[in-house]
């Protein structure tokens, strides 16, 4: 079995720890890390985390299974690169004076479709979205003309089915709790 990259999707109420107690379970399983965001879902009060991992998937499936266990998660999901559609956001800080000094700054950015987001007399912010690759590639051609800082944002993801797992899930535990409520 050769290890791959998966995107998980958790689906938590908003409690204070919970962040920490899942990052524990990938500790523990000596999973690492390699993007973790946590953001709103479309469902009111839902919070969804998307965790991307590189690992072997009976493990990953494992680890989904127990992340599910805590009450705060709703459900637990995994996915392949090709299920999914993901970005990641980019900012890139270079000098004003680099920007202006020619035109070669101003040709990468119009390359890599990214944007300029702010400029001042002393730095300039660009941004671009895209995958890790893309996000990297243009870090590596800013870099000589001096990158001041750069930070790049973990995955946000949704999948390419035409329906939403968790309210697919959570219709399927509503008739289940109803049919329970009337054997009462």
């Amino acid at each position: 079995m050769q290890k791959q990259e998966f995107t998980i999707s958790a689906y938590t109420e908003n409690t204070i720890g919970l962040l920490n107690r899942i990052t524990i379970m990938f500790t523990r399983r000596r999973i690492n890390i390699e993007s973790l965001t946590v953001s709103e879902s479309a469902i009111a009060g839902i919070s969804k985390f998307t965790i991307v991992v590189n690992d072997l998937e009976d493990r990953i499936t494992k680890l989904c299974v127990q992340i599910e266990r805590h009450v705060e998660v709703l459900k637990c999901f995994y996915h392949r690169n090709d299920e999914i559609v993901h970005q990641e956001v980019a900012l890139y800080k270079v000098s004003s004076e680099a920007l202006l000094a020619g035109d070669q700054i101003e040709k990468i950015v119009r390359a890599y479709h990214a944007r300029i987001l702010e400029i001042t007399p002393t730095y300039t912010v660009i941004e671009k979205t895209g995958h890790k690759a893309e996000t990297q590639e243009l870090f590596d051609k800013l870099n000589p003309y001096g990158v001041i800082q750069f930070i790049r944002s973990g995955r946000v993801a949704i999948t390419r089915s035409n329906i939403e797992k968790l309210s697919e899930f959570l219709k399927e535990r509503d008739r289940v709790q109803t049919v329970l409520d009337k054997q009462k």
